[in-house]
């Protein structure tokens, strides 16, 4: 039943990315110029995937559910190859976890997908995806050994503990499989799909999201999942929307006091930076972030990773290599264009969301769009 449940989700969520609402489409007056699709598939060769898992209802069992939980892998250049992509992170504040980060930060390239899932599911998703690099006979990083390879893989999570049975343990290496399997281009289904699933945004029902930019012939594009800030914080486009639209007092009364949320940020170009220079774009991350009006709380886990699919062939092989870079003098408009595509990404998991009732019955309700819309009128912001 739980694997029917998986499928029928994940067919749901393909389907879905063709008819899913976006903000802009409600008249949000965002910045910039997208590329076709908006997302971060429009870096040509990345491909996404999700597994969302939803089952039961009601109280709380442990192990038993409700589950309200997923996995999301992002390929940066297609599932189909081995070539390392440059890379840099950053970590606004450390409350969460990203694996594979001290040898990205030691040798500038991200190896693989960067896998998205919840705080408890960290280690299967790393685990899964060395089970998959040996049941496909990839060998990244042989270090000399005939037959032999060692693997550091990237994964980042949130915690899903409003909604889920996090302690469950729910995700499994199969669902690992799926994600890392139906990766695809075109369009990115958002909201209550993959990691994002059981994932809350500024009090509202978050998860994930993306958007992208088009800037002096480069594409800069976001991926993220939201799970972070207090309602009261929320800004879009300038207006103070989570003023406008307080929590109901059932939902406040369960709800931290605090910040003790996360967001995990994937930056993709097609730009040719160098490791230094995706350091520095994965630190404008945090201005799209403070854009929607998160201060990065003690609680908050907020760690972005950036990368460049440009440099193909870089990391092959033992004998010196051309690369190419943008001039840190024109670095300008892809910094701009970070920040307006994760602002965008952010709000875009929000309007693409469903309101959730999970664990014990919480309910997560989705922004609504019409009173999105007022606000944005009353402040004169609506496009």
């Amino acid at each position: 039943m739980k694997r029917l449940l998986l499928l029928t989700a994940a067919l749901g969520a393909a389907s879905c990315a063709l008819a899913q609402t976006r903000a802009r489409e409600l008249g949000v007056p965002f910045e910039g110029s997208t590329g076709p699709l908006n997302a971060i598939t429009d870096v040509v060769g990345v491909e996404v995937g999700h597994a969302t898992l939803i089952s039961g209802q009601g109280k709380l069992e442990i192990g038993r559910g409700p589950v309200r939980t997923g996995v999301t892998a992002i390929w940066p250049r297609g599932k189909n190859t081995n070539d390392p992509v440059f890379g840099g992170w950053f970590s606004l504040n450390g409350n969460g976890e990203m694996t594979g980060t001290t040898w990205l930060e030691e040798s500038g390239f991200a190896d693989g997908p960067i896998l998205i899932t919840n705080t408890h599911s960290v280690g299967v998703a790393r685990d899964a995806y060395i089970a998959w690099l040996i049941n496909h006979r990839r060998a990244p990083g042989t270090n000399g050994r005939p037959g032999g390879f060692f693997a550091l893989p990237i994964v980042a999570e949130t915690y899903d503990g409003f909604l889920n049975d996090t302690n469950g343990l729910h995700v499994k290496e199969k669902h690992i499989f799926d994600a890392l399997d139906g990766a695809r281009s075109g369009p990115v289904p958002e909201g209550n799909v993959g990691g994002g699933t059981g994932m809350m945004c500024y009090g509202f029902k978050g998860g994930i999201g993306t958007a992208s930019r088009k800037i002096e012939g480069y594409t800069v594009a976001s991926l993220v999942q939201c799970n972070c800030g207090q309602r009261r914080q929320l800004s879009v486009a300038g207006v103070p929307v989570g003023a406008e639209i307080p929590l109901d007092r059932p939902t406040a009364a369960l709800l931290p006091k605090e910040e003790t949320g996360s967001i995990i940020i994937v930056i993709a170009t097609d730009a040719p930076l160098l490791p230094h220079q995706l350091k520095r774009l994965a630190r404008r991350a945090s201005m799209g972030l403070a854009r929607t009006g998160a201060t990065s709380g003690n609680g908050s886990g907020d760690i972005f990773l950036a990368f460049s699919t440009a440099n193909p062939g870089a990391a092959a092989g033992r004998v010196p290599v051309n690369a190419t870079m943008l001039p840190n003098d024109g670095m300008n408009g892809i910094f701009e264009a970070t920040v307006q595509s994760t602002e965008e990404a952010i709000v875009n998991a929000m309007v693409g969301a469903e309101t959730m009732i999970g664990r014990d019955n919480h309910k997560a309700t989705a922004l609504p769009h019409d009173r999105l819309r007022q606000a944005l009128k009353k402040y004169n912001r609506l496009r």
